[in-house]
């Protein structure tokens, strides 16, 4: 899957991935309006109204970009509907041939770890039968319980040739308090790094290892060292945009032959109609508000890439 990812992304030439993290206060009254219509203010009534709203998005963005990233927990908070919008959300995706990332940073020991794994990149047997879960073809993992919460799913990644992107140096103002601890002169971060490239270097695609790192776009100083310290592996980047991140913060996290990163962002697409700048769009056209700032995106990091 590492190679599929890299495929699409020098085909769409946008090293971008959209965030699909919905929240009611983004999604345009019409789409809440049908949906409430429909089920009702209910559960189900929320689920479709998300759903609906990001079969939009997907429709607008999907020939731009080669991935985009739901977060289970913005789906998770409308229980089990929730979950059934986040499987058609992940499905629907595929067949416009996106690549997924499920954020949903599972990180747990044993037998445990290994249901995650199972129940997002694997097949779970039933019988004689065996069937896929969620079925991302890459998740994120946190690494905090060492490698009895990781090796899980590197074992499925390479029984189903998919990937996971391991917690590093998060986007978040407080992450410092424990990934930038010193442990033996080096920061916890470095470390958790040596550890992603030590677990991706026997699971390796054709240049790029099944094995990649989440680090965010706010740290950019960090981002330069933990490029070097993880050559072979390639960095999901969240923190774009909406969260302070911009295209002249990332060149740092790419290798020189221009691939190694993925830059997320999250509301500053999904919810673009709601900023200033894409105003124009309104409520009706949220998707076209989104492709824009897709566009825009595209630009900004094409730049900073080509003067670096």
């Amino acid at each position: 899957m590492i190679n599929k990812l890299i495929e699409k992304i020098q085909k769409t030439q946008a090293p971008i991935v959209v965030g699909l993290d919905p929240m009611m206060k983004y999604v345009p009254s019409h789409i809440q309006k049908a949906a409430f219509a429909q089920f009702g203010e209910t559960l189900e009534g929320a689920a479709e109204a998300i759903w609906q709203y990001n079969k939009g998005i997907v429709d607008a963005i999907y020939d731009l970009v080669p991935a985009v990233k739901p977060q289970i927990a913005m789906y998770e908070q409308f229980g089990i509907p929730g979950l059934v919008a986040f499987k058609k959300t992940v499905d629907y995706c595929k067949e416009k041939g996106l690549v997924v990332i499920g954020d949903i940073k599972r990180g747990d020991i044993g037998s445990t770890s290994e249901a995650y794994a199972v129940g997002h990149l694997g097949k779970v047997a039933v019988g004689a039968n065996a069937f896929y879960g969620f079925d991302e073809d890459f998740v994120t993992v946190n690494p905090y319980l060492g490698s009895d919460g990781v090796k899980p799913f590197v074992k499925v990644c390479k029984e189903e040739k998919k990937g996971i992107f391991v917690l590093v140096k998060t986007s978040n103002p407080s992450s410092g308090e424990f990934q930038d601890r010193l442990v033996d002169g080096k920061p916890l971060y470095e470390i958790v790094g040596e550890k992603v490239a030590e677990w991706g270097a026997d699971c390796m695609g054709d240049g790029y290892s099944y094995v990649g790192a989440v680090v965010g776009a706010t740290y950019p100083e960090q981002g330069k060292l933990l490029r070097k310290v993880m050559p072979k592996a390639f960095i999901l980047v969240p923190g774009y945009g909406a969260q302070g991140g911009k295209g002249a913060d990332l060149v740092h996290f790419f290798n020189e032959d221009g691939l190694g990163a993925i830059i997320n962002s999250s509301r500053g697409i999904i919810a673009a109609f709601q900023q200033e700048k894409y105003a124009k769009y309104g409520e009706e056209a949220y998707a076209d508000a989104s492709r824009a700032a897709v566009l825009d995106m595209k630009e900004d990091i094409a730049s900073a890439l080509a003067a670096r």
